[in-house]
């Protein structure tokens, strides 16, 4: 080999362009890219910004949303505790009144049963003095009929055997209570 021939750095063989290939192919990448950079560029930075435009629409709209969501909700927060204080000042009145009930059906109750008491008592000692009036009566008979059977004459008709009777009982009832003979 002689040193007057260039060695090419990569041996590109039959794929090696030739320098009419070569220019052509520049001219057709250069028409390419102009065309390219002048049509369909622009669609594609129009689609874009139209893409763009609608997503920060969105996203103002939504913001938009989320504060009247926000003012919703507060609302309804407010309406809530609201409604729950009254709610709570019904249960109050309610405790309160049927406490009140519950005092008044007591005192009722206290006043029916003092008087059903009263009542009570009073027909027991009505009754008391029916039964001592009657055994009064019966005691009396009794010891006119043993009198006169002991004196062998009747003595129910005569007025002074009543008046012996009545001075007896009588001083039966003055003495102090005893326990009876082989009982209490």
């Amino acid at each position: 080999m002689t040193g007057t021939q260039l060695v090419p750095l990569i041996d590109l063989g039959p794929l090696a362009p030739e320098l009419p290939e070569f220019l052509a192919g520049l001219v057709l990448f250069g028409l390419m890219w102009v065309v390219i950079a002048k049509a369909v560029v622009p669609k594609f930075e129009a689609m874009y910004e139209h893409r763009s435009f609608e997503i920060e629409g969105g996203i103002q709209h939504a913001e938009k949303v989320q504060v009247e969501a926000d003012s919703a909700r507060q609302l309804y927060e407010q309406k809530l505790a609201e409604a729950n204080a009254s709610a709570a000042k019904a249960r109050e009145q309610t405790k309160a009144r049927s406490e009140q009930i519950v005092r008044e059906a007591k005192q009722k109750a206290a006043q029916e049963q003092a008087r059903m008491i009263a009542e009570a008592r009073a027909q027991i000692s009505a009754e008391r003095e029916q039964a001592a009036s009657q055994l009064t009566h019966q005691v009396g008979q009794l010891a006119t009929t043993l009198a006169g059977r002991i004196v062998g004459e009747s003595l129910e008709q005569d007025d002074r055997a009543r008046r012996t009777v009545d001075r007896f009982l009588a001083e039966l009832e003055a003495q102090p209570e005893r326990g009876l003979p082989g009982g209490e």
